[in-house]
């Protein structure tokens, strides 16, 4: 009998055509958090010149209609319906940008081009970014080669939000490749923005491919244990650090620092100078990079509102179990079970807690020698954009300890890093936790439904209904004991008459 492969999730891709680089994205499913499938970039530095001649770069648009041809075809043959493009700051801004459209069209038949409005272009990106930080309260600025869109943020809602000249190729173009010049130059242009100022003590997001190539090279240079952008955090007087370092480096110094990427090399000092004067006008105290934004805006537009309101981090751990785990039904459960080892946790650890609880079965189908290994790097490097740092360590921490990690295994190292001893401590309880109730339950609801776990006093206390079929076996009791010791309390099993709550 032949094979029949499963059918295919709904596709759709975008092109995101930007005054530096061109970037097709395929993303599949119809999700909270945009699951990419394919990723492609090409630099074509259409915006360079643009300054002085008021015109896209000649040799840029020749090879952006190779591209875009390519592109279209890639969208065809992965079956990307809807296929759009979205055309930015230099495409917008030159003389000859409809006439280069005009050719893409004819290029591109039947494919909707979509040339963005500064203003547009930022409400893209900010709904982007807000899909993977829905909570993000100060201002959002994203960096491109011709322009640089700030939006203001206030608790998750878009306000305010203005385009300017100071994308990385402009900014160097203005300032005749002088970073000096160029401080002067950013500055006067973030002062006409009068509500950059209410972000005092709040945070910055930052959005764009110059501003992730910043963090890469401050990822490097601290050996920060999570090597991922997404979410990465650091502190105003460290990113301003940061900045006037880049800014001010030559060429040859720039090239051999940890993390910076060749490709970007002549970006770096105009993008760090950027930086800089927007710390110094939003006196923010924190930065925080996104790997979100205009693409992802682009796809969250076309999910339904049921969607767009679900919480990344839960619907994140809602598809990992439905793609690993075994048994749909158990996970609220699990919360329900765990619930009396948690009586007044600190806020938002209950919504971390109820994440573990989906992802807690994860490694079902993998080898058992290596179950915990590879659920803990599933976990701490998956793709949902809704999880900083510190949750993936907590989730990831408290999965594989599910799976029976030893507690010093090496390679836990990095949530244990950036997590601090309480908050391990919870996660390492949790795990221990669930570790016990799949053991009494062989991952099923029905049998965890004859066991409760009790705190009474300095016990800790199992009941197992009678005729449940659950019994207090060797490694049923060892798991108890583990969990109590984790706890400080004395473990015991008892028979319960009554049925379990």
């Amino acid at each position: 009998m032949p094979f029949a492969p499963p059918p295919l999730l709904p596709r759709c891709g975008v092109v995101d055509l930007g005054s530096n680089s061109v970037r097709l994205v395929v993303y599949e499913g119809n999700t909270r958090n945009p699951m990419p499938i394919f990723n492609e970039k090409a630099v074509l530095r259409l915006g360079r010149g643009l300054q002085t001649t008021g015109r896209l770069n000649e040799d840029g648009m020749a090879q952006a209609l190779t591209v875009m041809h390519r592109y279209h075809a890639v969208a065809r043959a992965m079956g990307a319906e809807p296929f759009e493009v979205l055309a930015t700051a230099a495409v917008r801004d030159a003389n000859n940008g409809p006439a280069f459209v005009a050719s893409l069209r004819e290029r591109l038949p039947g494919v909707p081009i979509h040339i963005l409005s500064g203003i547009e272009e930022a409400a893209f990106a900010a709904e982007g970014m807000l899909c993977g930080i829905p909570a993000a309260d100060g201002v959002l600025a994203d960096i491109g080669g011709g322009s640089l869109e700030v939006v203001r943020l206030a608790d998750g809602r878009r306000g305010a939000s203005q385009t300017l000249p100071l994308g990385v190729i402009r900014l160097a173009e203005r300032s005749g490749g002088d970073p000096m010049r160029a401080r002067a130059i950013a500055e006067q242009e973030l002062l006409t923005v009068p509500w950059l100022g209410e972000a005092a003590g709040r945070d910055l997001y930052l959005v764009g491919g110059a501003w992730r190539a910043l963090a890469r090279i401050h990822i490097a240079q601290t050996n920060y244990p999570l090597s991922m952008v997404h979410h990465y955090t650091i502190e105003r007087d460290e990113a301003r650090n940061l900045a006037g370092v880049v800014s001010t480096a030559p060429r040859k110094v720039l090239e051999r620092l940890p993390g910076a990427p060749r490709r970007r090399i002549d970006d770096l000092p105009f993008a760090a100078v950027a930086l800089r004067r927007l710390l110094r006008v939003t006196n923010v105290r924190r930065v925080v990079f996104s790997a979100s934004g205009l693409r992802e805006g682009w796809f969250m537009r076309r999910m339904p509102r049921d969607i767009q309101d679900q919480d990344p981090l839960l619907s994140a751990a809602f598809e990992m179990a439905a793609r690993h785990g075994r048994d749909p039904s158990l996970p609220p459960a699990l919360v329900a079970w765990t619930d009396p080892l948690f009586r007044g946790e600190p806020e938002g650890a209950t919504r971390l807690r109820e994440a573990v609880c989906w992802m807690s079965d994860i490694g079902s189908h993998d080898h058992p020698e290596f179950r915990a290994e590879q659920a803990f790097l599933r976990v701490l490097r998956q793709p949902g954009v809704g999880i900083d740092h510190h949750a993936r360590a907590y989730l990831a921490l408290a999965v594989a300890l599910r799976y029976e990690a030893e507690s010093d295994a090496a390679f836990l190292r990095p949530a244990r890093q950036l997590l601090d001893v309480e908050t391990a401590r919870r996660a390492e309880v949790l795990g221990i936790a669930l570790r016990l109730a799949y053991t009494l339950s062989a991952g099923t609801k029905d049998l965890l439904a004859g066991t409760r776990l009790q705190i009474e006093n300095s016990r800790l206390v199992l009941r197992l209904r009678e005729n449940g079929g659950v019994f207090a076996g060797e490694s049923v009791i060892r798991r108890l004991e583990r969990l109590a010791q984790a706890l400080g309390l004395e473990a015991a099993a008892e028979r319960d008459m009554v049925p379990a709550e």
